[in-house]
């Protein structure tokens, strides 16, 4: 993911990894097949992959929310939150 930020606006990857509130899913072997399997039919590398890391897995079972300015992507289902939403403010 930092690297399709970094990608889309320089140094956007910066300050993704600065924030200490986030959890980063390594893209391993068996999430690449994941990855794989999503994109057929929803958007990106990026899209599939933070599809992918949202998922439940048997280590934590409960899905994850997906932090977006784009939820448009994102299948029924999966459940994103606008990055810009208000009440994510300090």
């Amino acid at each position: 993911m930092s690297v399709e930020a970094e990608v889309k606006d320089e140094g956007g990857a910066h300050a993704v990894l600065a924030l200490l509130c986030l959890e980063f899913e390594p893209l391993d072997a068996g999430t690449a097949v994941v990855v794989a399997m999503v994109r057929d039919g929803h958007g990106g590398q990026d899209v599939a992959h933070a599809i992918a890391a949202c998922l439940p897995t048997p280590v934590r079972p409960q899905q994850h929310l997906i932090l977006t300015a784009r939820p448009e992507p994102y299948p029924p289902g999966i459940v994103t939150v606008d990055i810009d939403d208000p009440r994510l403010e300090p």
